[in-house]
């Protein structure tokens, strides 16, 4: 488990020196397990970011206003937020006044019941559209929905007259230039490669810090007697406690020594805290060999491109959670998962109660309540989870919101809410349903509503026990499977339950088991490699799909290279997804044997030959004293391999089929028209021609949403139709502003368009 503590950058030094010491007393309290982050206000990590999907916002003063409550439909709020960020917003809290203003970065003027968000004359397309998002969601958590938004252009500010008279009255006439734009500081791979290693040690009589070693580390080189640091390059600071270091040493390892005013470091220098055995994967990420308890000999330390090992899975028992609570919190458990549990779907923006003999089936269409209830020193114990389903509305997630608000009303406030993302379950979620849990990638569980039947469907089990298995829906291609696991194919006719070479005996049980709750009809075993005929028919014939082992030695890293600062970035994504890859940019994809470079269909030219030359920069300078030889693969948005797509959980491979064909039609039709311009005749034509003005052309190309987005009729460009806005936005900008591709969002109910519409400003 992870234990982070945030530092305000206003904070006094005795509130710092006291959240310190607080999360040490946890860390002891908890058998110091846990790893320890300290975070600061504007330089946190990517793992802590990670945890705030829809941005973080940094609000003004301390303990008093920050324990406030925040009521909804309050509309008396004046407050200007600076919005920076691409990937991961933040949100700060500024004075209100244009001095606050600069050209590059986004800034909403918090009205009330009027959102102004202005974009800086230099920002860019994706930080407008985050902004937007962040702009959506305050509306819908803190007016209920009832505020208006609204988008002036810094660049063109004589284009929205009305906007810029609110924005006068409230900031007062802006007198001289706006400030230049400030630049994303973050390092360079020197810095982050730059790795040395100190001792700090009581043998002596006093606590010492001496510098022992520098990159290439290895392992050997920690004594279980001793704590150590390693610097990164002052960007990040890892200390390690030895099992049989002295209580001196562990409590002081960083704090009495100050190691970081003493290497002069900045006070925002990320720190991790982490005792031996209980190390974070970047931490061994930092050393050229890294051997487990337990490990056979060479695991992780001998690397060969395409065979990397398995780790056996232990397995675990949940009984012994009530004797040992320091195995509770390191796996997530609060219980035995013999409580009971109620379900609730949304519908119509109310709560529905879900029958128990369908308990554990949970669809990407709906958004789901789910109350835990367990006994502890006989006194009743609640957890509210909020499943929210992939292709739910923005109105029935903000329903659930609020319907956990009730619920949690209702039981004073006991309960403890976690909002749990689909395909993000948590090891608890999964075991109160003991081993029942189905995941359907659309439709809906309401009664009376038919959901399409597609014929065949595909079904990924992952699990040895059950307390930690789930059935997920996957497209139903042969390039979904993938050797370490169980997969269900479900066909009119047969259910075929098919072995990858790499699974175990009990996920095979456990695959039988999903198999009886999925389909009453025949079953039919498959081993990998023995496959029949039809099997393959019913998937759409032979493909290549995942087949190289898992390793929890070495786990991917994925980052994002970008220019859209105007400066070549490399910036990691924790826990990332497929959703992750953004097709604006170029995604580096560390697999220790082998380096991804996946290109995004709008990344620049620029971007692609940085990346290449940063790929090869970062296995040079990488601190494991990393192969240089180790292979560069350059992957094509569309066009992944199954080695690429392996590493992540329930690839779609149809996610982006049809924009790849609008955006080749686009480009197809625009070379026609400028073979048209400069030589008419007809045998120049490379293929059938399509007419300038076609729709067709009109939506693959794209609009700018910010010229659609909260426009009314006589604002909009003149080939716009008011009533079908979301026709004219790209297909990138459609996936992120509606959360689906065209083809599913034509699939959905006319009230369910008009809602996602409605919420992304387009309606």
């Amino acid at each position: 488990m992870d234990i982070h503590y945030w530092i305000g950058n206003t904070s006094s030094q005795d509130e710092q020196g006291a959240a310190a010491i607080y999360v040490t007393q946890m860390d002891e309290f908890l058998g110091g397990k846990p790893i320890q982050h300290r975070e600061v206000q504007g330089c946190e990590s990517p793992k802590f970011q990670s945890y705030f999907k829809s941005g973080m916002v940094y609000k003004k003063g301390g303990v008093e206003s920050g324990f406030r409550h925040v009521d909804t439909n309050v509309y008396n709020i004046l407050r200007l937020l600076h919005i920076k960020g691409m990937k991961n917003i933040t949100a700060t809290e500024v004075n209100v006044s244009w001095n606050s203003f600069n050209k590059g970065d986004i800034f909403l003027l918090d009205m009330g019941k009027v959102i102004i968000q202005w974009n800086g004359p230099e920002s860019n397309r994706r930080e407008k559209l985050k902004a937007v998002l962040l702009a959506n969601d305050i509306r819908d958590r803190e007016r209920g929905g009832r505020a208006q938004i609204a988008v002036v252009e810094g660049g063109c500010e004589g284009d929205s007259p009305e906007l810029m008279k609110i924005m006068e009255t409230v900031l007062g006439k802006r007198e001289g230039p706006l400030k230049e734009a400030i630049p994303d500081d973050r390092p360079d791979l020197y810095q982050t490669s730059n790795i040395r290693l100190y001792q700090v040690s009581d043998a002596s009589g006093s606590l010492v810090v001496q510098e022992v070693a520098t990159q290439p580390l290895t392992q050997d080189l920690l004594h279980s007697s001793d704590c150590y640091i390693v610097d990164q390059g002052g960007v990040s600071i890892s200390v390690w406690k030895g099992k049989d270091a002295s209580p001196e040493e562990r409590r002081s390892a960083l704090s009495r020594a100050g190691f970081i005013k003493a290497k002069n470091y900045p006070s925002s220098t990320h720190v991790e805290v982490m005792c031996e055995g209980g190390e974070s994967a970047m931490f061994k990420q930092l050393f050229k060999t890294w051997k487990e308890k337990g490990q056979t000999r060479g695991l992780g330390s001998t690397y060969s491109v395409g065979k990397t090992a398995k780790v056996d899975q232990i397995k675990f028992d949940v009984m012994q959670l009530h004797a040992c609570p320091e195995l509770a919190a390191q796996e997530r458990m609060v219980d035995d998962a013999s409580g009971e549990v109620q379900v609730w779907r949304i519908e119509n923006l109310e709560l529905q109660e879900v029958p128990q003999n369908t308990h554990g089936q949970f669809y990407g269409g709906d958004c789901y309540l789910v109350l835990y209830t367990y006994m502890k020193s006989n006194k009743q114990q609640y957890i509210l989870y909020m499943w929210l389903g992939r292709h739910a509305t923005q109105d029935e997630i903000t329903a659930c919101a609020y319907q956990a608000v009730n619920v949690d009303n209702k039981y004073n406030g006991a309960p403890v809410q976690v909002r749990v993302t689909m395909g993000k379950e948590p090891r608890h979620f999964l075991a109160i349903f003991k081993g029942k849990l189905i995941i359907y990638e659309g439709g809906t569980g309401r009664a009376g509503v038919v959901n399409p039947d597609p014929g065949v469907r595909l079904f990924q089990v992952r699990g040895e026990q059950e307390w930690n298995t789930k059935a997920t829906e996957v497209p139903a291609r042969a390039s979904s499977l993938n050797s370490n696991d169980v997969f269900l194919l479900k066909t009119e006719q047969m259910c075929y339950l098919w072995y990858g070479k790499g699974c175990s005996g009990d996920e095979r049980e456990m695959g039988k088991a999903m198999a009886d709750l999925l389909s009453k009809q025949d079953k039919q075993t498959v081993m990998e490699s023995q496959e029949p005929a039809e099997f393959w028919v019913a998937l759409g014939g032979k493909a290549p799909y995942a087949s190289n082992k898992r390793t929890d030695v070495n786990y991917p890293r994925l980052f994002e290279c970008s220019n859209q600062t105007g400066r070549f970035l490399m910036t990691e994504i924790d826990e990332f997804t497929q959703e992750d890859l953004d097709e604006d940019d170029v995604m580096l994809l560390d697999t220790w044997d082998e380096i991804f470079l996946w290109i995004g269909r709008s990344a620049n030219d620029y971007e692609t030959n940085e990346a290449h030359t940063s790929a090869v920069e970062y296995l040079n300078t990488h601190p494991a004293g990393r192969d240089p030889g180790t292979p560069i693969i350059t992957v094509k948005q569309g066009f992944e391999p199954p080695t690429f797509t392996g590493w992540f959980n329930a690839w779609d491979p149809h996610k982006w089929s049809v924009s790849v064909t609008l955006y080749v039609f686009s480009f197809y039709t625009r070379a026609i028209i400028v073979t048209m311009h400069t030589n008419p005749s007809p045998s120049n034509s490379p293929g059938p021609a399509v007419a300038p003005s076609s729709p067709t052309c009109k939506k693959a190309t794209g609009i700018p949403a910010e010229l659609l987005i909260n426009k009314g009729p006589g604002e909009l460009p003149n080939e716009v139709d008011p009533g079908k806005k979301e026709e004219y936005l790209s297909d990138a900008d459609f996936e992120l502003l509606l959360g689906s591709s065209r083809t599913d969002f034509n699939r959905l109910p006319k009230w369910r368009q008009n809602h996602l519409k409605k919420e992304a400003g387009l309606f």
